[in-house]
């Protein structure tokens, strides 16, 4: 069916199976994307392959991922967002199965990039479809419910994989998507209520997604390549000049064309725009550190990937407990106190890393900063979407979710191209226990300044809803953007102020 209006309530048995198809299948994307960092010192091993490889395994997925979630949330608001997210499940399975039988580090690095697609079609559908199904007053409490779950989903992979790449080999956290994959299809074709843009008519924007794809493949090819390379070398300086020239084009062509797949009007919401902002600083930090720290947790403290994975469990115990509270919290007080300080605890999580070494104990020395990293990500997460997600408008929550997704991609991309090469991290290195704890040291304390920057950021940008008068006792009210029902006395929330 297609749903009209928003009706559904989270309490309702189908509200739940519908949070429960968005919150698998946006995690079966987030668990790949760090299950597989547990992996790659494995890969790295059977395909006998340096750094820049590895950081393609995991870049080659980010860049179609990136490059392809605009048009995936045009695709779910044109052609029925339910309809898209099944799809990209099933593409996501099928290329999760290419993955797991490649036999060399080519064919993965392109059965990454078929990923990429599927998750940028599965991914902005998963939190659009939760826009678009649930009454207004409701809509917070469920996208607190999928941040919170889905990053539970997304912390867990390095536990799973660990234990699989132990017992069998790195081959089976591919395998893992498809059981998964079967049960998101299932549940979405039960219990998922059909819903789509009206508005969005007109031709594809194709032009769009290739120069925004080719714009973000020639910076990721030049910033990895030039550590290697050389930075003055023609290829890498043609490359990044590239990059840059298709990117121009692309916000060209959006500005231009009749019916684009990023409609720029939505950056006039400068608390659209400022939370996009502060989404690309966190992630690309976040970003970097998480492709280096499985990696380290394995050659420099002698992990097993079952141990590394199962060091990293207190974060999906944080998250599972306070996110869903901290996206209610931020619901009711505004966002801003939680997006300024949740990034600056992210950063003291961060640098506490930079006491990693080979011998030292875990009570000591990781479990200190990963419990301070899973807080500040806890404080972060669900107030950062729900701002983005509240800040545009209904019609526009594909693109709008897609947006943000694209933003934190991105940010991750360019950040696991740089990040290494800022500290040191090239060529064979990351076999080399010493030059790795080294680089890693000085990596996590670059990610940990940005982060606390964006803690800053937030705190000059973001805006709280403006209090208004006082309603009678017997009266409900709900935020005009996505507040949670408030009545009597405690009503008074408007929507949020974009000056």
């Amino acid at each position: 069916m297609q749903l009209q209006d928003p009706q559904l309530r989270y309490a309702s048995p189908v509200g739940r199976w519908v949070l429960l198809a968005t919150v698998l299948g946006s995690g079966m994307a987030g668990l790949d994307a760090t299950v597989v960092g547990i992996a790659l010192p494995a890969i790295g091993r059977d395909f006998d392959v340096d750094v820049a490889a590895l950081q393609w395994v995991v870049n080659a997925y980010t860049l179609t991922l990136a490059g392809l979630l605009l048009l995936g949330g045009t695709l779910g608001d044109r052609y029925g967002r339910r309809r898209v997210f099944v799809v990209g499940t099933v593409w996501f399975a099928v290329a999760s199965l290419l993955c797991g039988v490649a036999p060399d580090a080519t064919t993965l690095i392109l059965a990454r990039a078929l990923q990429g697609v599927g998750a940028a079609l599965l991914t902005p559908g998963s939190l659009a479809i939760l826009q678009a199904s649930f009454t207004q007053q409701d809509r917070p409490r469920a996208i607190g419910a999928w941040s919170g779950l889905g990053g539970v989903a997304t912390a867990v992979g390095p536990f799973l994989g660990g234990l699989l790449i132990s017992l069998v080999s790195w081959r089976l956290v591919f395998f893992l998507n498809l059981p998964l994959a079967v049960a998101v299809v299932l549940i979405a074709a039960r219990h998922v209520p059909e819903s789509r843009a009206p508005a969005t008519t007109g031709r594809l924007d194709l032009t769009g997604a290739f120069l925004v794809t080719a714009g973000l493949g020639g910076l990721t090819y030049g910033l990895i390549e030039g550590a290697d390379r050389g930075w003055t070398s023609p290829a890498v300086v043609t490359a990044l000049v590239a990059g840059v020239v298709l990117l121009a084009a692309f916000l060209l062509v959006e500005g231009r064309t009749a019916n684009p797949m990023l409609p720029l009007e939505v950056f006039t919401s400068r608390q659209f725009s400022a939370t996009n902002a502060v989404t690309f600083v966190v992630y690309g930090a976040l970003g970097g550190v998480l492709f280096l720290l499985p990696v380290v947790l394995q050659e420099v403290a002698g992990y097993s990937p079952a141990q590394a994975g199962t060091a990293l469990l207190p974060v999906t115990v944080i998250m599972l407990a306070l996110s869903s509270r901290s996206g209610a919290l931020a619901a009711r007080i505004g966002p801003r106190l939680q997006m300024s300080l949740g990034p600056v605890v992210v950063a003291v999580g961060l640098a506490l890393l930079a006491r990693l070494d080979s011998g030292g104990s875990y009570l000591t020395e990781l479990l200190p900063a990963v419990a301070v990293f899973g807080l500040g990500l806890a404080i972060t997460v669900a107030p950062l979407t729900s701002t983005a997600m509240s800040a545009a408008p209904v019609e526009h929550a594909g693109v709008a979710s897609a947006v943000n997704n694209d933003v934190a991609r991105a940010a991750a991309l360019i950040a696991v191209a740089v990040l290494p090469a800022a500290a040191g991290i090239t060529g064979d290195t990351y076999r080399d226990p010493v030059a790795l704890a080294a680089g890693f040291h000085t990596a996590v304390l670059i990610a940990a300044v940005a982060c606390a920057l964006g803690g800053v950021l937030a705190a000059a940008t973001i805006r709280n809803p403006v209090p208004t008068a006082p309603a009678p006792a017997d009266t409900d009210f709900h935020c005009a953007v996505t507040g949670p029902p408030l009545l009597g006395r405690r009503a008074g929330m408007s929507a949020a102020a974009d000056g």
